[in-house]
């Protein structure tokens, strides 16, 4: 799994330009996060894909677009995963490396779950 973090404008349409290249170039978004970041008018998004070669062809085609600031590729260990586990008790929220997460769920076997990659 390839994480790419971006620094966008935080503004109406960024989210669909950005999400057109994947789509003009057959990449399939594996997790995505976005929220607001630490600077004025921008936000972050955090996406996942798979493939090497489609991390390379997703981040040189988003440095093309005006919108987007900043695109790099995270090591893994700048990575950290999320998930959110229905149980029989109520919901259950991970936090943790990306192989602890997906440990977890292997190991639990939840009915319902959904799992995000995250970095900084």
């Amino acid at each position: 799994m390839y994480v790419i973090s971006m620094i966008v404008k935080d503004e109406f349409g960024v989210m669909q330009r950005a999400m057109g290249e994947f789509t003009r170039n057959k990449i399939n978004v594996e997790t995505i996060v976005v929220g607001k970041c630490e600077l004025p008018g921008k936000a972050r998004i955090v996406l996942s894909v798979v493939g090497k070669e489609s991390a390379e062809t997703a981040m040189a085609r988003l440095e093309r677009l005006q919108d987007v600031c900043e695109v790099r590729l995270v090591p893994e260990e700048g990575q950290s995963a999320y998930a959110l586990i229905s149980t029989s008790d109520g919901n259950v929220g991970l936090i943790g490396g990306s192989a602890q997460v997906e440990e977890i769920i292997e190991r639990t076997k939840p009915k319902r779950y959904v799992k995000a990659l995250n970095a900084l």
